[in-house]
C-alpha cells in the first residue's frame, strides 16, 4: 500500500473478503432465525452512541481538572475509571499514559485489533488495518504526519502495543488557554484520536 494512503484511502476501499464472509454470515443467521437484525442493529447503536469517545473523553476531562484522580489515573487506570462507574468489555485491564511536549505516546495492536471499547467504543476502520499496524512500529513519525501531526523531531515518539491483557489510554495534552474551562467544556475537545495518539488537540 502507498504509504500515503493509510489514514483516508482504507475507508474507500471496497469490502474485503473477511467483510464480504462477515455480510453473508450475518444475513445466513438472521435468515435462519438465529440472530435479529435489530438486536445487532442495537448492539451497534450502543457502541456508537452510548459507549464511545464520550466515556473516554469524560476521563480525561476530569484528570485535566483534578490533579489526584489523574495521579490515580496514571498509576492505575482500570481502578481510576472504575471510580466513574466505567467497566465492562474489554476494560479489564487499562493502562493510561500521559502525553507530554517531551514524550508522544501512540498505540497500535500488531497483532489484531485490541482495543479499549469501553472507554473508546468502536475502533476505527484504520486502526484494524494491516498497514497502520506494521508502519506505526516501523517508522511511526511518517504515519503520524499522515493523520496530519507533526511533531518536532526532540520529540521522542513510544510506539505502545495492546494485548488481548493490556489495552491503553493515551492522556493528552491539554490545550493551552483552557485552564478556566469546566470538564464539559473540555470533554467535548477531546476526540477519539487524540485517546489513541494520532493527534493533538486544539482548544
Amino acid at each position: 500500500m502507498n504509504a500515503k494512503h493509510v489514514p483516508g484511502h482504507i475507508h474507500r476501499k471496497p469490502p474485503s473478503e473477511v467483510e464480504l464472509r462477515t455480510k453473508a454470515l450475518e444475513a445466513l443467521l438472521i435468515e435462519k432465525g438465529l440472530l435479529a437484525s435489530d438486536a445487532l442493529d442495537t448492539v451497534v447503536d450502543t457502541y456508537k452512541h452510548k459507549i464511545g469517545p464520550m466515556i473516554g473523553a469524560k476521563v480525561v476531562s476530569k484528570a485535566w481538572v483534578d490533579p489526584e484522580y489523574k495521579k490515580r489515573l496514571l498509576e492505575n487506570g482500570t481502578e481510576a475509571i472504575s471510580e466513574l462507574g466505567i467497566k465492562g468489555l474489554h476494560g479489564e485491564c487499562i493502562v493510561v499514559l500521559e502525553n507530554t511536549p517531551e514524550i508522544h505516546h501512540v498505540v497500535v495492536c500488531t497483532l489484531c485489533s485490541c482495543y479499549p471499547w469501553a472507554v473508546l467504543g468502536l475502533p476505527p476502520v484504520w486502526y484494524k488495518s494491516t498497514a497502520y499496524r506494521s508502519r506505526m512500529v516501523k517508522d511511526p513519525r511518517e504515519v503520524l504526519q499522515e493523520f496530519g501531526l507533526e511533531l518536532d523531531n526532540s520529540v521522542e515518539i513510544r510506539v505502545v502495543d495492546s494485548t488481548a491483557e493490556i489495552r491503553y489510554l493515551i492522556l493528552p495534552e491539554r490545550p493551552a488557554g483552557t485552564e478556566n474551562w469546566s470538564e464539559e467544556q473540555l470533554a467535548a475537545l477531546i476526540t477519539r484520536d487524540s485517546m489513541i495518539g494520532v493527534s493533538k488537540l486544539l482548544a
